[in-house]
């Protein structure tokens, strides 16, 4: 213990250093996402006509993605502001973002969610394991990807994706939806 705090007196703190003045200033995060969100308000608006709203569904994952996915409500991300919302029920989801590899357990109620959702809807699937090439890919426990269940429209990677990469997969889930929308 003692060591442990002599050490700690004496070494410096670790520190990121300071901007050099002449360095060009990098677009911040926070620019980033309200054009991203902007862009993104306005042709969910242009194609529904309202917000979209979104149900997440887990169907077996670590929760990495799940983590990410509720930062979006943070209010750093606040996505609501760009008019994305979540929904309970499957009923009232124009996206369904699912998570993880599809487990033996999971298979029937990600099956139901998917009837339960209304026309027109789009499933993504988010994260490396629901795209099917995560560590759980080949477990005796899972069927599989997402897409061996149901039919999905956009696959957004990482081993868990950023928050900012999920709302630039959803940007491209509604510019695809448009394209197909006009003739």
């Amino acid at each position: 213990m003692r060591t442990l705090l002599l050490r700690s007196l004496f070494l410096r703190p670790v520190t990121v250093p300071a901007p050099r003045p002449d360095a060009p200033t990098p677009p911040s995060e926070d620019a980033i996402l309200a054009e991203l969100g902007r862009v993104l308000e306005v042709k969910a608006r242009r194609l529904f006509g309202r917000s979209i709203t979104i149900r997440e569904v887990d169907a077996g994952s670590c929760n990495g993605c799940e983590l990410e996915i509720h930062a979006l409500n943070n209010a750093v991300y606040d996505v609501e502001r760009f008019g994305i919302k979540f929904a309970a029920s499957p009923r009232h989801a124009d996206v369904l973002l699912v998570t993880g590899p599809v487990t033996h357990n999971m298979r029937t109620a990600l099956e139901r969610t998917y009837a339960a959702t209304p026309d027109p809807k789009w499933v993504v699937a988010v994260g490396d394991c629901a795209a099917g090439c995560g560590v759980f890919a080949e477990s005796y426990a899972t069927v599989g990807s997402v897409e061996k269940v149901i039919p999905v429209d956009l696959v957004i990677k990482g081993c868990p994706p950023k928050p900012i990469d999920l709302l630039k997969g959803l940007l491209t889930l509604m510019e695809q939806a448009t394209a197909k929308a006009s003739p």
